[in-house]
């Protein structure tokens, strides 16, 4: 049964996956391109540092762009079948939900892979300069916590009913609401930062996504 949903997942989501894997892997070789230098005017450490961390925006960009995607594909042919094959399955719905994330999650390992095979290329065939250190397993191990945090909040959402949805946007909208509201009546109430605060910052659930991405640092 696992293996017939993988399969099928595959088939939903193989462009996804395919072109998620070829930008993971590149991604962290072209970040480096501009390192080159020669040997009468080599890279500066501070020229190296500013070249990755401009690059370093696009890595959980792209791990959350995976986990959406990958989320809405594996419940989208469910949502538009109304959930009858589901339901007409000899297995519980905790199982079948069970399969349909570890399906998705499998997918998901070839970008992962893909990203740290080519951020140790990258460190391989960069010439880093001395007080430098390259950072590939860490980075790659980064980027698929990111992934996989993406991954299970929009699983979550996407495998509730439409109903589910609205309540999640009537919340935000709700949030946006009393913002306006406060602003109007000159209240001193600031509901982003401090959900924002308790989101993206440690040991918030987003916070894997904030800070530094850096293939290469001191």
């Amino acid at each position: 049964m696992f293996r017939m949903m993988l399969y099928t997942q595959w088939k939903w989501t193989r462009i996804i996956v395919t072109v998620g894997t070829a930008i993971a892997f590149f991604l962290p070789i072209v970040s480096v391109q501009g390192a080159a230098g020669d040997v009468d005017s080599p890279v500066k450490p501070m020229e190296l540092l500013s070249l990755v961390q401009s690059w370093g925006v696009l890595y959980p960009a792209l791990a959350a762009g995976l986990g959406l995607l990958v989320a809405v594909a594996t419940w989208a042919p469910d949502h538009r079948g109304r959930h009858v094959h589901a339901l007409s399955l000899p297995l519980p719905r905790w199982r079948y939900a069970l399969y349909r994330f570890l399906a998705g999650l499998v997918l998901l390992t070839l970008p992962m892979l893909a990203l740290l095979i080519g951020a140790l290329l990258a460190t391989r065939l960069t010439s880093i300069p001395a007080g430098l250190e390259g950072y590939p397993v860490a980075i790659g191990l980064r980027f698929g916590l990111a992934v996989l945090v993406a991954y299970a909040t929009f699983f979550a959402i996407s495998a509730g009913t439409t109903r589910t949805a609205g309540i999640i946007l009537a919340a935000i909208g709700g949030l946006i609401a009393v913002q306006v509201l406060g602003s109007a009546a000159n209240l001193s109430l600031d509901l982003f930062t401090t959900l924002q605060a308790a989101l993206l910052t440690w040991p918030g659930p987003l916070a894997i996504f904030t800070g530094r991405w850096m293939l290469i640092d001191v």
